[in-house]
């Protein structure tokens, strides 16, 4: 079956309920949930949440650092079934995604997932109370072999290594306590350890093909950063194979009338945070095929907003805040249509006061 890219993008915004209606409801029913809402900056989880129509409780919500190592937001109810749904799926899954740390343990003969159940066992120990990041990881040195540690040239101190810290967090059933910077650690209420079983609605590579499909193993596995072998052997069985753009990709099998018989929603106005799932996916030609506009939407440093509009992209907004007034600054790649309504709800998300639109 041959498939549109309009067709791919309307999927996704009906998919990602982008196309809700904007109620605040005070639940945690929203999709992106199942794969976890990436809380970076100052307009992440929550915003992406409001977006989709949904204001749940921060009490219902925890914090995690989970895919490719980033704070995630998922349902409390569910936090010993998210920890066993974001864990490697393999040894050389857990070797990838930890980059440079595994080689120093592969050398002392240490597996990760070893390394990794060794870390959140002494973090746990280590965080009775809330306690800042620095002063977990000062406490993991003294406690550590060396093949657990890197030497840092701009701090000029010996740390244990980044992503073995972040990903074992969790492991031991600790949360990041929202807003703090640094971040605080602290005990997950009733930790008993990670579920044995993955919850379909939570398995990763299900809930990339569910909200960011259809897709392929790579493209799931790049979002994941997990290896493609990994991602194979865990493929869905119940997909069918689509062609996008002249490509091969896979959709959930019911999934399928839904990608085919997607409406347009031509109304559909949002204010996408930098790090939104709809923004998310590992086809970026796909969602912004000028070259230009996705090096000024996806930028090494400063990411800004995406502006959308149906279901493309227009053009890029970043908050100028001065006080307790707030002003969009907007770069247009093609006709915008009135924002004055979402830069309010922007400005009132932030508690501040909407004061007009720039060019960026």
């Amino acid at each position: 079956m041959k498939i549109t890219r309009e067709q791919v993008l309307r999927f996704r915004v009906h998919a990602q309920q982008v196309d809700r209606a904007q109620t605040g409801q005070a639940s945690t029913d929203a999709k992106v949930l199942d794969i976890g809402v990436q809380d970076t900056g100052p307009d992440g989880s929550l915003w992406a949440l409001q977006q989709r129509g949904f204001a749940p409780d921060p009490a219902d919500l925890f914090t995690a650092w989970t895919i490719r190592g980033a704070p995630h937001v998922y349902r409390r109810a569910q936090a010993a079934a998210v920890a066993a749904a974001t864990a490697p799926l393999s040894e050389a899954d857990a070797a990838k995604r930890i980059f440079d740390a595994s080689k120093p343990l592969k050398e002392a003969g240490i597996p990760v997932l070893s390394a990794l159940d060794r870390i959140a066992g002494e973090m746990r120990s280590i965080v009775t109370e809330p306690t800042v990041k620095g002063d977990v990881s000062g406490a993991l040195n003294a406690r550590l072999p060396e093949p657990f540690q890197r030497y840092c040239r701009s701090c000029d101190a010996v740390h244990v290594y980044e992503q073995p810290f972040r990903l074992a967090a969790l492991r031991g059933g600790l949360e990041l306590r929202p807003g703090t910077s640094p971040p605080v650690l602290e005990r997950i209420p009733g930790w008993r350890g990670m579920a044995s079983d993955i919850e379909p609605s939570l398995d990763p590579v299900r809930a990339t093909l569910r909200l960011l499909g259809p897709a392929t193993p790579k493209q799931v596995a790049t979002y994941l950063d997990a290896p493609v072998k990994d991602v194979r052997a865990h493929w869905p069985v119940d997909v069918e194979q689509v062609t996008v753009e002249g490509e091969s990709r896979d959709v959930l099998t019911g999934d399928a009338k839904a990608l085919s018989s997607a409406a347009d929603v031509p109304d559909l106005i949002r204010l996408l945070g930098p790090f939104d799932l709809y923004l998310q996916g590992r086809d970026r030609e796909l969602l912004v095929p000028g070259e230009a506009d996705r090096k000024d939407l996806w930028r090494t440093l400063g990411r800004p907003g995406a502006v959308l509009v149906g279901h493309e992209i227009h053009g890029t907004w970043r908050p100028r805040a001065s006080g307790k007034k707030l002003r969009l600054a907007v770069n247009a790649w093609r006709p915008l249509p009135d924002l004055t309504e979402q830069a309010e709800r922007l400005a009132a998300f932030r508690g501040v006061t909407f004061d007009g639109l720039v060019s960026d």
